[in-house]
């Protein structure tokens, strides 16, 4: 087992406080978006070696021995590196309306833009890796975002709503009627199609019309029973004025997680973290295709080549309970799952699910980690790599904590 350090992103849509107040850790006066745990090339962990006190990146010891470190199993399935990476993250405004490619889309992105010769690490550069990068959320706090299309007919009725808050038929935006028309069609994928192409490329136009959209909204126009929906747009049409993502929400679900919460999101699902504390796990990938409501690179083409235009229900992802009392989740992906570990102060040991390598962060409380082949004690904001070959382990509540301990582990989906 090996301690670890992780790396903070300081994105900044991200939180000036809440994985300060989380882990306990001073707070650094800057954004504090995304704390990276894992073996991604980009932002590494950092092992703390105990043989000689000497520190590595995750990524380079696991490339010392990686059948020693990930099993023969996950290195058969997904290679010589760590197939998944956690993140605390931390919205205090919105992210970017994003999506994240196939693994076939992005192993072909990824040569594509090699043979081409793009710099890797270039602002207009799609495909940072070659993986994919199915991801799902836990809140820690309420959670606020948007996943996926919603069915046509349900937002119809909310722009319906809308183009009821014109006083005179003649003043309603043609952009609204159109879309109602769009989503009117027989085939729901394809009405979401034109409806989101409409929007993503209407360029001047759409900004016109979502700045009356907008207008009539704030001007006292009635949001029940759609509150959330256009307060939504309303805010990010604060943030981005005339973006065709504002619009483009309203295409979207929009979800509101309660702590302990969970949604898992696959390839070519459209979606958009507004506001939350939460832990993210993903395939251990970076590949971003951009929509909207951000002023970074947006590649409309391969956009649309990424994005699933099926309507879904809202992918949650309810807890598992075992046999031996562990608490998972376990989204239909095979790189990951997220175990939750909470140990009250007559809590026993609780068996960590590990199916080759596994990562672990504890939020609360002290808790130590007990194998076969040694010991390790984590307080709250500490973390740990463990090891395929270092399996079975045991987590504990550590003697002297006070209050609840509460930690999360991952490991593979296998």
């Amino acid at each position: 087992m090996y301690e670890i350090e992780n790396v903070l992103r300081d994105y900044a849509w991200g939180s000036t406080t809440a994985i300060a107040s989380l882990l306990g850790r001073p707070e650094s006066g800057r954004p504090e978006a995304e704390l990276w745990i894992g073996a991604h090339p980009d932002s590494p962990s950092v092992a703390h070696l105990p043989e000689d006190g000497s520190r590595s990146p995750l990524d380079a010891l696991i490339s010392s021995d990686p059948e020693h470190f990930l099993g023969a199993e996950s290195v058969g399935a997904f290679g010589p590196r760590l197939p998944f990476l956690a993140k605390i993250l931390a919205a205090a405004q919105p992210l970017s309306l994003q999506v994240h490619p196939s693994l076939e889309q992005a192993r072909d992105g990824f040569a594509r833009e090699n043979e081409a010769g793009i710099d890797p690490h270039a602002a207009d550069r799609n495909y940072k890796d070659d993986n994919h990068k199915p991801e799902m959320i836990f809140a820690l706090t309420p959670f606020e975002a948007l996943c996926g299309f919603r069915l046509p007919a349900e937002t119809r009725k909310i722009l319906q709503h809308v183009a009821a808050a014109f006083p005179d038929t003649g003043q309603i935006p043609q952009l609204l009627q159109a879309l109602v028309e769009d989503l009117d069609a027989p085939d729901e994928g394809a009405g979401l199609r034109r409806a989101f192409e409409r929007l993503i490329m209407g360029g001047q136009d759409v900004a016109d019309e979502t700045a009356l959209v907008v207008a009539a909204l704030v001007s006292g126009a009635p949001l029940e029973p759609y509150e959330a929906e256009l307060r939504t747009a309303i805010s990010l049409n604060e943030k981005y004025p005339g973006d065709p993502g504002v619009l483009i929400s309203l295409l979207l679900n929009r979800i509101s997680l309660k702590p302990g919460e969970a949604v898992y999101l696959p390839a070519g699902n459209v979606h958009a973290y507004l506001h939350g504390l939460g832990v993210e796990v993903m395939a251990s990938s970076d590949n971003v295709l951009r929509g909207g409501l951000t002023p970074k690179h947006v590649d409309v083409p391969e956009l649309l080549h990424t994005i699933d235009f099926r309507p879904v229900a809202v992918p949650m992802l309810a807890a598992e309970k075992t046999v031996m009392d562990q608490e998972l989740f376990r989204p239909p992906f095979r790189e990951f799952q997220l175990q939750r570990i909470e140990l009250g102060p007559d809590a026993g040991p609780v068996p960590l699910v590990q199916a080759g390598p596994a990562v672990v962060i504890v939020v609360a409380g002290d808790v130590y980690l007990d194998s076969p082949k040694g010991d390790l004690e984590l307080s709250r904001g500490g973390s740990a790599f463990i090891a395929a070959a270092e399996a079975p382990i045991n987590v504990h509540r550590a003697a002297g904590s006070e209050g609840t301990a509460l930690a999360f582990a991952v490991t593979t989906g296998l």
